[in-house]
């Protein structure tokens, strides 16, 4: 039984819990105080929990703050592994820094998580909070003229609209792709078109989801549209519509990779590689597909929606 394998209860599937939710502060209450240098962000390209932390950290300006270090894209039972050993962590498995901070770990080696070069462990992999982290408790390190991202009169409804593109697009095409049964199948299809429709009609007025300005909630999109041509609507069985059947929204995806922040931290041979030679559950032969021709540098039109 392979990991995922053993996320699937009756046909469903049902994403394992994150176990390690240590707390990065800017008071260092916790005993892990945000500073430069101390902590180290593992993460796959091909991830799109791992992606958003990378665009988060590259908007924010916190690449000397910090360190990445970046796992192979195709993963085999060992779990992720890096090209060479990690030459912070000295780690060639992902596997090996789970197990020396909890040798008891069962379940799948997920990325992103956050390393502590100071007490040797890993401190998070609870990817929600990881960009969260960066965006408030890091503020003393963002780049002059960094995008607050997390606004606070915003904070409820950023959460809210986070909560639903959650559970009915970034996890629920995995909610499709790797259901084992029809119904579960067909209800997380019916959710995630039903979700799509709503954010088409939302980005009909207004640039961002909130508006003229870029937030949380664009980060935790962006990752799910980028894969979505190329992977989801085939490999995953998302086949309703394409994401350029959306013409908002992919227009808005247009307009986002055409920020470094996006554009630079997002691979497609990476991503493409990662499914489809890695998930055999979904396709057996592990062939990459050609395609999708698409021009993500087509013009995007989207700066008539900003306000004057």
């Amino acid at each position: 039984m392979t990991s995922v394998e053993k996320e699937i209860s009756g046909g469903r599937f049902v994403r394992q819990s994150n176990r390690f939710t240590g707390r990065i502060t800017a008071s260092g209450e916790d005993g892990l105080p945000a500073g430069p240098g101390r902590y180290r962000l593992l993460v796959s390209y091909a991830c799109p929990w791992a992606h958003r932390t990378l665009i988060v950290r590259r908007l924010l300006g916190l690449e000397e703050v910090i360190g990445v270090g970046v796992v192979d894209p195709i993963r085999d039972e060992r779990g992720w592994r890096f090209p060479e050993p990690d030459p912070v962590t000295g780690a060639r498995f992902l596997s090996e820094l789970y197990l020396a901070t909890d040798p008891s770990f069962e379940g799948r080696y997920t990325v992103p998580c956050v390393w502590d070069t100071v007490t040797g462990r890993l401190v998070t992999n609870d990817f929600p909070a990881i960009t969260i982290m960066m965006e408030t408790e890091f503020t003393a390190y963002h780049a002059a003229g960094a995008p607050d991202l997390y606004p606070e009169p915003l904070r409820p409804e950023i959460d809210e609209l986070n909560e639903l593109v959650y559970q009915t697009v970034n996890n629920g095409v995995y909610k499709a792709g790797f259901a084992t049964a029809q119904e579960p199948y067909d209800e997380a299809v019916e959710a995630l078109f039903g979700t799509l429709d709503l954010l088409e009609e939302r980005l009909s007025g207004r640039r961002y989801l909130f508006g003229d300005r870029l937030t949380e909630a664009d980060v935790r999109l962006y990752p799910t549209l980028a894969r979505f041509d190329p992977v989801y609507h085939s490999h995953f069985k998302c086949n309703l519509r394409r994401l350029v059947d959306y013409p908002n929204l992919w227009g808005y995806a247009r307009d986002l990779y055409s920020q470094p922040a996006f554009r630079e931290t997002t691979n497609f041979d990476h991503i493409k590689r990662h499914y489809y030679v890695t998930q055999r559950n979904v396709n057996p032969s592990g062939v990459v597909p050609r395609g999708p021709l698409i021009s993500w540098d087509e013009p995007h039109g989207r700066e008539r929606l900003a306000s004057s």
